[in-house]
């Protein structure tokens, strides 16, 4: 699945039900789609607050499913991050003026079983994550 949206609050909800409802066939328990959804929401939140500041632009995402596991790429073409491993640190914010919690990242790796960050200052961020549902899960947890 694939798709494109403008980096406008209001579509960050049609983003993390879209991909809920891609995961749907995976037969996810209500905790999982819920963590899907939760990480779904912070990876286009950061678009839209980071990504973009106060702009707008495009923003992608695109999913599969492989072996009873869900892979989630989403990618902004705005600003880009300066320091990733200074920005993956819990509580680190670039906007505390605005009660940012800084925990965007930490949430999305807390609630996802692989996690990764790519990014070009001026060239946008592309985060990748991964979850594991049912049986999958089950298995590599052994």
């Amino acid at each position: 699945m694939r798709l494109k949206f403008l980096s406008r609050s209001e579509n960050e909800v049609f983003a993390r039900n879209a991909v809920a409802a891609f995961a749907l066939p995976l037969n996810p328990s209500l905790a999982e789609i819920s963590d899907v959804k939760t990480a779904v929401s912070e990876a286009v939140t950061n678009c839209i607050v980071h990504g973009y500041a106060k702009g707008e632009g495009w923003i992608e995402i695109a999913c599969k499913t492989e072996d009873g596991c869900l892979f989630v790429e989403i990618a902004d073409e705005g600003r880009g991050i300066e320091n990733v491993e200074e920005a993956l640190t819990p509580f680190y914010t670039t906007l505390a003026e605005e009660e940012r919690s800084g925990m965007g990242f930490t949430i999305m790796q807390t609630f996802m079983d692989g996690f990764s960050v790519h990014s070009v200052p001026g060239g946008g961020t592309v985060v990748k994550m991964s979850k594991k549902f049912g049986a999958q899960a089950e298995s590599d947890a052994r």
